[in-house]
């Protein structure tokens, strides 16, 4: 499984991105898939994850309603919607597929995409 992530940028607080990760796996709705970031000095933590089928998601309490997750099985492409940013926001966002496992935990994902950065200025 290989997944490329896309859609990072530089963006003011208050504005808004959309991050996508592709995946080249023929089964790609027999995967959950998070997103996780992780920031300069920080530990890799988790954003929002989707289930296999879309019908379940969940999101870190930092995430929730302001980001939504979402995904299209027939594009394999998972994607993030990120509105009012903050600076907090800053990070490396990393997308993720677990094949078993639905949860916040980094070691629970088998694959990971090389991730996009999102910055965040005032």
């Amino acid at each position: 499984v290989q997944l490329q992530a896309s859609g990072g940028g530089l963006v003011q607080a208050g504005g808004s991105l959309r991050l996508s990760c592709a995946a080249s796996v023929r089964t790609f709705s027999s995967y959950h898939m998070g997103w996780f970031r992780q920031a300069p000095g920080k530990e890799r933590e988790f954003v929002a994850v989707v289930s296999g089928r879309g019908g379940s998601t969940d999101y870190a309490d930092s995430a929730k309603g302001r980001f939504t997750i979402s995904r299209d099985n027939a594009k394999n492409t998972v994607y993030l919607q990120m509105n009012s940013l903050k600076l907090e926001d800053t990070a490396i966002y990393y997308c993720a597929a677990s094949r078993g496992w639905w949860s916040r935990d980094v070691g629970k994902y088998d694959y990971w995409g090389q991730g996009t950065l999102v910055t965040v200025s005032s």
